[in-house]
């Protein structure tokens, strides 16, 4: 399973910017639980957005209200759509996914088996 996220960039602070990611050739995209992580150097991979097979999503208290994280089964692509973005919002986005996951791992990093190669959101104050 492969993973392409874009969408990232410099923004003002108050800005939005939507990432996408594509699951490349895959036919049962439907069947991934999908989430969006992100990280700064020096830290770890912190829990964003996730989206579950029945569209029902799922937020970090820091994001919720300002993100929103979509799915388009037909175009087996993700999107987290981010406004009012924040300096502390920078960071680089990482897509993920898997189809075993149970609810109580969707903000857990390591429950994913699949990454995107990230991409870089910076915030300027």
């Amino acid at each position: 399973v492969q993973l392409q996220a874009s969408g990232g960039g410099l923004v003002q602070a108050g800005g939005s910017l939507r990432l996408s990611c594509e699951l490349a050739s895959e036919h049962t995209f439907r069947t991934y639980v999908l989430g969006w992580f992100r990280q700064v150097p020096g830290k770890e991979r912190e829990f964003v957005a996730a989206i579950g097979r029945n569209g029902h999503t799922y937020y970090a208290d820091s994001v919720k209200g300002r993100f929103a994280i979509s799915r388009d089964n037909s175009k087996s692509t993700v999107y987290l759509q981010m406004n009012s973005l924040k300096p502390e919002d920078t960071a680089v986005y990482h897509c993920a996914a898997d189809r075993a996951l149970i609810l109580s791992d969707y903000g857990r990093a390591g429950a994913y088996h699949y990454w995107g190669q990230g991409t870089l959101v910076t915030v300027s104050s």
